[in-house]
């Protein structure tokens, strides 16, 4: 598995992963909660004791472009948008921490960008990001949708039969049924 990014928090992590063949990224995430359920319970002493995560974890495909960026800033300062650090780089469970100290090939060894990483990276992920943009971002984790320009997002989402993801939740209201509501998801930038 390519390790673009991560960051591990008190109570969730991040990970920007790039599979390399259909079906890599859920048997990756499988090992790594696997192991880390295991190691978890055996240090704590509670084998038996029920199940560290819930539910499955969230994935979405991103464009390798400004939305690639936006996805690796949103990762890297997830401690810092917490407050949990005063600059994304002070955090030390993150790759931007292990990317500063040198330590980019200890595992898990960081790979290459698909997209050339801005040479103003530190100041660029310790500004505020963009509300939209959060809230775009997080829209995507949460429903699966692809993450980019709104004509990639649809080519993508066609591509790998994730057009359900683009839509709003639930049953399309009827045309002119009293009281009917639609709810669209807005995916343009």
């Amino acid at each position: 598995m390519r390790v673009l990014a991560w960051c591990i928090m008190p109570n969730h992590w991040h990970l920007l992963l790039w599979p390399r063949n259909d079906g890599d990224l859920s048997n990756y995430m499988r090992l790594v909660t696997l192991i880390h359920t295991q190691r978890r319970h055996a240090h704590h002493d509670s084998v038996g004791t029920g199940h560290v995560y819930q539910g499955r974890f969230k994935s979405f495909v991103v464009q390798d472009d400004a939305h690639f960026l936006a996805v690796s800033r949103y990762v890297e300062a997830n401690a810092l948008a917490a407050n949990l650090v005063q600059r994304a780089e002070q955090w030390r469970w993150g790759s931007l921490w292990r990317l500063q100290q040198g330590k980019g090939d200890q595992p898990p060894r960081l790979h290459v960008w698909p997209v050339a990483r801005p040479s103003d990276w530190l100041a660029y992920v310790n500004r505020p990001a963009e509300p939209t943009d959060t809230h775009r971002l997080r829209a995507s984790a949460i429903g699966g949708s692809p993450f980019g320009d709104e004509a990639w997002t649809h080519s993508v989402a066609h591509q790998l039969g994730l057009e359900s993801t683009l839509r709003a939740r639930g049953r399309p209201a009827k045309d002119g049924a009293p009281g009917a509501f639609s709810e669209k998801r807005v995916l343009t930038p």
